[in-house]
């Protein structure tokens, strides 16, 4: 399938997402918004859920630009990193200094307890608050073959590749989003959208059939974010074909992304995030990304993944200590400028701020991306309920 050009696809596409929102609001559901919208009461006791990420709302956006208003460009910048916790993360003070000065927008859980993580929950919580930054958004790689490692003494559930039904995708969902939800994680780095060939995704993923993979994804999105979490679909531009491993090295798609068009139903179902890969793109005519990382290049960022698929979500860099971007210089900033909005796992969190607060003061383009990026983040945060 031609991605650019398979206008049809996608407005049927976007059609199906319409006719699904339109019949989930019911028409006395909208008369009930439209008297809530127009009586005094509404502006001031108004609340948002994950429902209305996507849709177009003036009192949601109104409260979006009210606290962007009150943030300057540091704090505002502050918002699109995420530094690791736990046993694989940064040392716990290192992150502490970075939330009490507001150079935080998430906090990526890693190998840890339900225990260990709820106390993280209540603690940089309580420093955002103390210093009047907004809370930050809590992320874990809750997979269903993942979670037992990365989240010690939560229920147990079966690995991805032996979930055969929908019925045991909404059973598991359900348990890993009562556990989050519990310890107060409010994003999933999950489901895998990949194939399962490559021997790093394998286990991972619901498997080679890609009708399968993504029956299975859009069902544990939907459950994922009916329980308020935001689910992530990984790993864009697709992981599964390629040979080696990113968290070692920068690997490539040699030609044709295979992946790539399975993100279509996933976006029009709804998904809150897309993860980008390390992965570089070569021998394609359109997409070759210079011998950089895919989190690094606009042309499969801004161009292939925002733009000619249409997703207007979160987009967020798979860690960026790993050794397929490690070696980028500047790797953070290329990433902004690339068109990602959240920077997972920085090596050096002050220096990716410093260059992005330097670049965004001589290029006025650049500096409305990015005030974009924050905008989302703000945004995610007020329909998540923690602003």
């Amino acid at each position: 399938m031609n991605i650019i050009n398979n206008f049809n696809f996608k407005n049927y596409m976007m059609k199906i997402t319409m006719n699904k929102r339109k019949n989930y609001l019911g028409s006395m559901k909208i008369k009930f918004l439209t008297f809530l919208f127009f009586s005094p009461v509404f502006f001031y006791c108004q609340s948002f859920s994950l429902n209305d990420f996507f849709d177009y709302s003036p009192v949601l956006q109104k409260e979006v630009d009210r606290v962007f208003d009150s943030m300057n460009d540091t704090s505002r910048v502050g918002q699109l990193i995420v530094p690791a916790v736990g046993r694989l993360g940064k040392p716990d003070k290192h992150v502490i200094d970075l939330c009490e000065k507001g150079k935080i927008g998430g906090v990526l859980l890693l190998n840890g307890t339900v225990e260990s993580f709820t106390n993280y929950v209540h603690l940089f919580d309580s420093i955002s608050k103390a210093n009047g930054f907004p809370s930050p958004i809590y992320s874990a790689d809750a997979e269903p073959t993942l979670i037992k490692y990365k989240i010690k003494g939560s229920t147990p559930v079966p690995k991805t590749n032996a979930i055969k039904t929908i019925q045991e995708v909404e059973s598991v969902a359900q348990q890993i989003s009562d556990d989050l939800n519990a310890i107060g994680i409010t994003q999933n780095f999950a489901p895998v959208i990949d194939a399962s060939p490559n021997e790093v995704v394998s286990n991972r993923s619901f498997g080679l059939n890609m009708d399968t993979v993504i029956d299975f994804s859009n069902a544990f999105i939907d459950v994922t974010q009916s329980y308020g979490i935001i689910a992530t679909a990984k790993h864009f531009p697709g992981h599964g074909f390629v040979s080696g491993d990113t968290h070692k090295k920068l690997v490539y798609i040699d030609g044709k992304m295979k992946e790539v068009e399975n993100y279509l139903p996933i976006i029009a179902n709804d998904v809150l995030s897309v993860m980008v890969a390390h992965i570089a793109i070569k021998n394609n005519d359109h997409f070759s990304t210079d011998n950089l990382p895919a989190t690094c290049s606009r042309k499969i960022v801004t161009d292939l993944l925002k733009d000619s698929l249409g997703f207007n979500g979160l987009v967020v860099t798979d860690a960026l200590n790993m050794g397929g971007v490690v070696n980028v210089p500047n790797c953070g900033l290329k990433a902004i400028k690339a068109g990602c909005d959240m920077l997972l796992m920085p090596v050096d969190e002050e220096k990716d701020i410093n260059d992005i607060l330097s670049a965004i003061q001589n290029d006025i383009e650049l500096k409305l991306d990015v005030y974009s990026s924050v905008k989302k983040v703000i945004r995610l945060k007020l329909c998540l309920g923690i602003l």
